[in-house]
């Protein structure tokens, strides 16, 4: 059973519905005794940094998470500020992150000169796999995802990043470390592309 993290935060159902479609079982659940029980875990969210932190905190997920994600390796995938949650900090805020991954959070910035492209990025945008990994086997062709952000994760190491897209600069758009994997764009709104990604996450 994957597990959909209920904590405030996030497009739930549209998550659910898509993992359906990609052969899984899937449920929604705040419960800590329902997370601490899970096969594998989503982290969804929409919204502010300093928010969705508050929100894991005052629900009591920390440690629970802590617990799974750190000392049980269960696979767990962050979309969109989720996996903003799992670095150490971000500039949109002052709380401290997870710190599941070592990097921040930063925005977009444009280098002196550089043309000023509109923040947030929004819309489709392709992914340039940085190395490989069983949640990118066998995508489609020019695989293309559907971003909304103004915030994007810099790794320390760049072993970490997962796929790289471009929007100004390169930034890194998914990252993997051991069993923590994470998009910056939204595979439960990208179709076939998305259809994908989720079910090599349900095989894992």
């Amino acid at each position: 059973m994957i597990t959909v993290i209920d904590y405030g935060m996030g497009n739930l159902g549209s998550i659910v519905n898509m993992g359906k479609k990609a052969g899984g079982q899937f449920q929604v659940s705040g419960d800590l005794t329902v997370i601490a029980r899970a096969e594998k875990l989503i982290l969804p969210g929409v919204g502010a940094f300093d928010q969705g932190m508050t929100n894991l905190r005052e629900r009591g997920l920390i440690p629970v998470l802590n617990e799974c994600v750190l000392e049980r390796r269960v696979p767990i995938l962050g979309i969109c500020l989720g996996v903003q949650l799992f670095t150490r900090r971000s500039e949109e805020g002052q709380l401290p992150g997870l710190g599941w991954i070592a990097g921040d959070t930063i925005r977009f910035k444009w280098a002196a000169g550089a043309p000023v492209l509109k923040v947030p990025h929004m819309g489709w945008n392709s992914i340039e796999p940085a190395k490989p990994d069983p949640v990118l086997a066998s995508l489609p062709p020019e695989p293309r995802y559907y971003f909304v952000h103004s915030y994007h994760l810099r790794c320390d190491d760049a072993a970490d990043v997962l796929t790289w897209t471009t929007y100004g600069h390169r930034f890194a758009s998914a990252v993997q470390h051991a069993n923590v994997r994470g998009t910056q764009f939204h595979p439960e709104k990208s179709h076939k592309f998305g259809l994908a990604l989720l079910k090599n996450f349900v095989a894992l």
